[in-house]
């Protein structure tokens, strides 16, 4: 990879962390356009939990008392999972272009 793009890349990935730390912190306990519907019109007690209520990233946090730290290490663990498959996927294309370039070649 050039290295202007992983420049790029970098000041990409730590900026989206920066921002998982720093900004998620300050979002609004208040819930969201559609949990408020529920709230408004008065079906909210008829919601379920979904089969991933007990895993460690539900609710946008992880497991805390401090809910502005639980999101912000839940942001970041997203970023990097993200990161990591995006970079996985990238990483398989490349390859599977090469050989196809490489085959081409061989054949011609």
């Amino acid at each position: 990879m050039r290295t202007n793009v992983r420049i790029f890349v970098a000041a990409g990935l730590l900026l989206a962390v920066a921002l998982a730390l720093f900004v998620s912190p300050l979002a609004s306990p208040e819930p969201d356009g559609l949990q408020r519907v529920a709230v408004d019109e008065g079906f909210d007690d008829a919601a379920v939990d979904s089969s991933t209520a007990g895993s460690p990233l539900a609710g946008y946090a992880v497991d805390g008392d401090d809910r502005g730290t639980a999101g912000a290490v839940s942001g970041v663990i997203g970023i990097l999972i993200t990161f990591g498959l995006g970079t996985a996927v990238v990483g398989v294309l490349r390859v599977l272009r090469t050989d196809e370039a490489e085959s081409v070649s061989t054949s011609a």
